[in-house]
């Protein structure tokens, strides 16, 4: 319908033809949303939709690396940030092997 031919119909028509208009447009996505639905109906009997959980895996225990010689309570895995006693030991200009945990054979990665 041309622009001309809008503007020369009166109110009354022009709600008239928006009318139409709504109730076509809802006539034609109401058909699409059934055929959609079959379509998903169709699929999920035949098993194509399966959801399934992505499960992680579980992360292995992390024993510590390094701790404070002033405090052996405090220790660090080496992973993450570093802690606040571990910077400020290194700042003073200790060197990171300086916190090592002794054990054994650890360095070799026979334990993993």
């Amino acid at each position: 319908m041309e622009s001309k031919q809008l503007k020369s119909m009166s109110t009354d028509q022009l709600m008239d033809l928006y009318q139409k208009v709504q109730l076509m447009l809802a006539d034609k996505l109401q058909a699409e949303k059934d055929k959609i639905e079959e379509r998903l109906r169709r699929i999920r009997s035949v098993g194509g939709v399966v959801k399934t959980e992505r499960v992680r895996r579980p992360y292995p225990p992390v024993l510590p690396k390094y701790k404070n010689p002033k405090k052996p309570t405090e220790i660090w895995s080496g992973r993450g940030k570093q802690p606040l006693w571990l910077r400020e030991q290194l700042k003073t200009g200790k060197r990171l092997d300086q916190f090592l945990i002794a054990v054994g054979r650890r360095g070799s990665g026979a334990a993993r």
